[in-house]
């Protein structure tokens, strides 16, 4: 079966134009170098902690005012996105993201280091919203399962990307000063802003934005914007949107961010051992990501994301409890499989579920929100491992796994489902008032 769906998914993929290859491919790349300068900071932690003398409950801080700050860059990214377009509000978030990566890596101490990481965050709060819509927007209805699990899973490609980096370069960097280690690796994430070059020239704009700025014309009305009002008109299917999105975001980064740092601190793995168990695992995220977002077109996208949710709960003690490499670097790939499947059907789902006149704008604040209300938790999970396990994170980060599997698999049983839908015929430039939660 799998076989068949990974024929179709390049069928699918072959179908497509160079103009859309080219618009998906930049789209991709772009969640994929925002998660890899995301990620530069989770393997880091403990470098970061040694050379501005904290503990590394303090440099977890940064994880914090990264996620709070997504909100913002979602709202102000996506607003911008709705009224100029998806295209150039893409490029301008990428160099955005890529400056305060940079000047990440300059920051003579912890408090400017944390100011950089939350300027950052509004920078990433925005990618993942525009680039979803730009990318689902110009790709045919059919296959939008497949597009959602390869475009989700360029986060957990530039993990991966980031894992690999520090597993292969970190340990023959000796530098001092402004050229520690961890400062060099955010040099290199600061790289991206040349993604917007190639956005520059091969990428085109929305054709359902386009349409819709056609028909506003068309009919004499100005460029497209959002207010309080018109925004509020969809508050039902946005509230059911945020719950789901804590409940993912709580279950992905619960399972990520300080997994490094567990395999470093409780089995006491060197730095490459540590990296090849995260890539790894990212392996296995990519590969569930892809898979589940396939089946999702066959299967619905409910029940796939249910299925792969509830299967993390098995893979925990493999996961978490094993003492072998081997093992653990098996329980990592089996975890994150199950957890990135579940996420891989999100940018189809989220979108399908947001209305047309606010698609830029809704899935990406929805998601960002999720983020802000699980913020604290990679700090919530350190503070319980030093205050119950004596600094050990297997015991809290196993319950972790239980609590997010069974939050997404009710919530999102609760909601409804629009698979599929023609987005070209569905768009309605006029906002609704709803009256029931997707």
């Amino acid at each position: 079966m799998l076989a068949s769906r990974d024929m179709a998914l390049f069928s699918e993929l072959k179908r497509l134009n160079p103009t859309q290859r080219s618009t998906f491919a930049a789209c991709f790349l772009g969640w994929t170098l925002d998660a890899f300068d995301f990620f530069l900071l989770t393997v880091c932690l403990k470098a970061i902690a040694a050379d501005f003398h904290v503990g590394i409950k303090e440099i977890a801080e940064a994880i914090f005012f990264t996620l709070v700050m997504r909100p913002v860059g979602a709202l102000i990214f996506g607003m911008l996105a709705e009224r100029y377009g998806r295209r150039p509000t893409l490029i301008l978030n990428i160099i955005t993201f890529s400056v305060f990566e940079l000047a990440s890596a300059f920051a003579p101490t912890l408090t400017i280091f944390l100011v950089c990481r939350a300027f950052f965050g509004i920078a990433m709060g925005g990618e993942w919203g525009v680039g979803a819509a730009l990318a689902l927007e110009s790709l045919p209805a059919k296959g939008r399962g497949a597009f959602s699990g390869i475009l989700q899973e360029g986060y957990v490609v530039g993990n991966l990307l980031a894992a690999a980096l520090y597993g292969l370069l970190f340990p023959h960097l000796h530098g001092t000063g402004m050229f520690t280690g961890w400062r060099v690796m955010f040099m290199i994430g600061a790289l991206p802003a040349l993604l917007a070059f190639y956005m520059q020239f091969k990428v085109e704009e929305s054709p359902i934005w386009l349409e819709a700025e056609r028909r506003r014309k068309a009919e004499g009305g100005a460029r497209s914007s959002i207010d309080m009002k018109h925004f509020l008109s969809y508050l039902p299917t946005f509230l059911f949107l945020i719950v789901l999105m804590t409940a993912f975001t709580s279950f992905s980064h619960g399972t990520q961010d300080l997994y490094p740092t567990l395999l470093e601190k409780d089995p006491g793995f060197s730095p490459g051992t540590v990296g090849l168990i995260v890539v790894i695992s990212n392996v296995g995220a990519l590969l569930g990501g892809i898979i589940s977002g396939a089946l999702s077109e066959k299967f619905g996208r409910k029940r796939m994301i249910i299925i792969a949710a509830l299967s993390a709960i098995p893979m925990i003690p493999l996961w978490a409890w094993s003492h072998t490499v081997p093992m653990l670097a098996l329980g990592g790939f089996l975890m994150q499989f199950a957890v990135q499947g579940a996420f891989g059907v999100i940018p189809a789902h989220l979108n399908e579920l947001s209305p047309g006149p606010v698609r830029a704008v809704f899935p990406g604040f929805a998601y960002q929100i999720g983020n802000l209300f699980s913020s604290r938790n990679g700090v919530f999970q350190a503070a319980l491992a030093q205050r119950y396990s004596g600094g050990v994170l297997t015991t809290v980060m196993s319950w972790t796994v239980v609590a997010g599997a069974i939050a997404i698999a009710l919530i999102t049983g609760l909601g409804r489902e629009a698979r599929g839908q023609d987005w070209s015929k569905a768009e309605d430039l006029v906002p609704v008032n709803e009256n029931s939660l997707p």
